[in-house]
Order: structure tokens, then sequence, then C-alpha cells
């Protein structure tokens, strides 16, 4: 009874598209902003249960939390505005400008939201900075100087490569995600749904750029030895750019193209057998 169909799945999407790019800068910077800090809180819950149990998937069994948050509070995750804006666009729903204004706007409040919860959780984590570094702390820390100088090893082709492809992988997930949460109509089955490609990312590693804009700021903050040359050249940058791709292209267009085309079909095979 509470599942939705595909073909109306991806009029869904169109319209939520339509939605988010009519959307003021106001409101764009508030919901990405909230969605920036819950993304926070769930990277320093997912990084206490591995430390805690000494298993990565015990921490992504909890991070899709906040995404949960995200999705059913309406707030605006960028990423998964690059598989919903870009429908609307092709139906012109809405414009191309609109579409990116809605990109940067949330960026922007995600980078604020994420680094002011990063801020909050150090003081509250360190006490002022009066007691030595928890182990969540250097955690984020490794992880940030894996992330940036991992890839700077390897060279700005092979290293971007490999960026880009983790964030296509992820991205892919977490639109799908975004998705699923069309399926049903209630709201456990909406926390079902997209609470498993969000486990999916998180547990195979890959490059989101909203989590990231939470782990690099704050792991300088706990000690990690990069620069924001490092942050934004060998993080930031391509692993916005994969997540653009894998969302847009492996969500976004591959779900409109066999399903609102089908819909077409139908509907044009209808009004035939009618005549």
């Amino acid at each position: 009874m509470g599942y939705v169909k595909p073909e109306a799945v991806v009029e869904n999407m169109i319209q939520a598209g339509a939605y988010k790019a009519s959307l003021s800068a106001k409101d764009l910077l508030i919901r990405g902003f909230l969605a920036g800090a819950l993304l926070g809180y769930a990277v320093t819950v997912a990084f206490s249960a591995i430390a805690q149990s000494d298993m990565r998937i015990v921490g992504s069994l909890v991070f899709p939390l906040g995404f949960v948050m995200i999705v059913l509070l309406g707030l605006e995750l960028v990423t998964g505005n690059f598989a919903l804006i870009p429908l609307a666009v092709l139906e012109r729903k809405t414009t191309f400008g609109r579409m990116l204004s809605n990109w940067f706007w949330v960026y922007i409040g995600h980078i604020i939201g994420t680094f002011f919860y990063g801020l909050l959780f150090y003081i509250a984590a360190t006490k002022m900075g009066a007691v030595p570094e928890p182990v969540v702390g250097k955690m984020i820390a490794k992880v940030a100087e894996a992330n940036t100088l991992g890839y700077a090893k390897l060279g700005f082709v092979d290293g971007w490569t490999v960026a880009i492809v983790k964030a296509i992988l992820c991205n892919w997930m977490v639109t799908l995600g975004a998705v699923m949460a069309m399926v049903a109509q209630h709201v456990i089955g909406k926390i079902a749904a997209m609470w498993l490609p969000i486990l999916t990312f998180f547990a195979l590693g890959f490059e989101h750029a909203v989590v990231n804009m939470f782990l690099m700021p704050t792991g300088m903050l706990f000690g990690a030895d990069i620069s924001l040359y490092d942050w934004w050249f060998w993080n930031q940058i391509p692993v916005t750019i994969g997540n653009i791709v894998g969302g847009l292209t492996f969500t976004g267009l591959a779900l409109y193209l066999t399903h609102r085309r089908r819909e077409i079909q139908e509907s044009a095979g209808a009004v035939k057998e009618a005549a």
C-alpha cells in the first residue's frame, strides 16, 4: 500500500528538483547549514562507534541517521540536488541559472554548518584544548591526512582520478538514498529504504563532498598536518566534480531515461488503443 512505483518516483524527482530550485538564498543557506551540521553529527557518531567496536561496519550502520534527519526535515543536501534539479531543467520546470544558484548557496551553507559543528565538537571533546585529543579526534585527523596527502602522493593525474572515481561511486549511492526515500509513503518505509545505500557508501569508504567539509577543517583542529590548499586541491574540488558526475549520470539521468521514457511510451500506446 505504501509503495510508489518507479515512474511516479521519477515524476516526484522532477517536482522536487523544481521546488528546490525555487527556494530563496536565505532558505538555501539555512537548510544547507543545518544539513552540514547534521552530517557532522553523523560522522562523529559513526567514528565513535568504530572506535568502540574496532569495526567500520558498525559505524556504517549508524551513519545514515544524519541523512535520515536531513531528508525528513526537508533540508538541502547539495549532493542530492546534483541528481534532482537537472531533471527539472530538462523538463523546463526551472532554469539552468536557478540550478547553479541552488548548488552555490547550499554549498556555502554546508561549509558554514560543518565548520560550526566541527568547532563546537572540538571544544566539547577537548574541553577547550585542556585535555589530550580524544580517540575520535585522532581518527578524524588521520582520515583528513589520508584523503588529501594520500592522493597527493599519487600525483595529479592518478590522485585526481582516484578521488573523482571514489566520489562518483559515493554519490551514486547518496543520490539513490534520496530517491529511495520517495519509494515509500510512510516514515518507517522511507527510513528503511534510504538507509541501505547510505550505509553502503560509508562502509566502502567513498568520498562525499559535504562529509569532507567536516572532516578536513575539523581534522586540522585536531592536528592534521594539511593545509587549505591540500584540502581543496587534493580533495574538495575533485570530489565535488565526481559527486556531480555520479549523482547526475547514474541516478538522475539513468532513472529519467528509462522510467520517464516508458511512461511516455505507455501514454502514447493508450492513446493509440483508444483511437
